[in-house]
């Protein structure tokens, strides 16, 4: 079946920049006077940080990926609790967290410090706005995998709009794609758009990536239709699509 096309959502104070730097700045009191405190965990409801997780071993136990060597980009990375999780799963390569908010960077920079001890070294994290900077020199031939969990959700609900007077998270596809490596994976996580909706995003004709496959969470049935409130989907990126 055909993706359905997708619609806009209504702005919302979540799809703004001070709306994080607040939040973020607030779990930087919170961590500094309880170390143990490291912040909000998005969609841990659920589970969807485990299903990733799971997602991602089926991936390496299938030889797809490989645990010592496969390279992550965490969108919006928040506290960087992802990159955290996948470091205490035994995954090995390099890891970023990226995230336009510094107070984010710097909670996630401290986390990383307290985590040092326990054999997870290694994580990086950078300032860094996907929709209005170029990539660094971080960025090489690109990674692996991508990991977005709930970032296009949160610049679905701004307001803003680019020069050419679209909602800035119309733009948000183009900018991803070059970030993951020939073959490599987005792997996106969503409680605002169902799997529908996001592959009409991210699966688009002239675009780079393909959709793989889906994560399954329990479904509810209401008025006649199944559906469930978070949504993780994988796309690949096609190496005869690139540019």
């Amino acid at each position: 079946m055909a993706p359905l096309p997708a619609d806009h959502l209504s702005p919302s104070e979540l799809g703004t920049k001070d709306y994080w730097d607040s939040a973020y700045s607030l779990e930087l009191q919170n961590h500094a006077a309880r170390p143990d405190d490291e912040g909000t965990i998005w969609f841990s409801d659920a589970s969807a940080e485990e299903r990733v997780l799971a997602h991602l071993e089926t991936l390496s136990d299938e030889s797809i990926l490989s645990k010592t060597s496969t390279t992550f980009l965490d969108l919006g990375t928040g506290n960087g609790h992802l990159l955290f999780a996948l470091r205490e799963d035994g995954w090995e390569g390099n890891m970023l967290g990226v995230d336009y908010s510094a107070a984010s960077v710097e909670l996630a920079r401290r986390i990383g410090e307290g985590r040092k001890e326990e054999g997870q070294a290694g994580v990086r994290f950078e300032e860094w706005d996907i929709l209005n900077e170029q990539a660094g020199g971080w960025l090489g031939e690109g990674w692996d995998v991508v990991l977005d969990k709930g970032t296009f959700d949160a610049i679905s609900l701004s307001g803003q709009v680019d020069e050419q007077g679209r909602r800035i998270c119309e733009g948000y596809r183009v900018r991803v794609e070059p970030l993951i490596k020939a073959g490599g994976r987005l792997v996106i996580t969503s409680c605002n758009w169902t799997s529908d909706e996001l592959r009409a995003w991210f699966e688009v004709e002239g675009g780079q990536l393909e959709y793989e496959t889906s994560v399954k969470y329990p479904s509810f049935t209401f008025g006649g239709k199944t559906g469930q409130q978070v949504c993780t989907l994988s796309f690949t990126r096609r190496a005869d699509r690139l540019s």
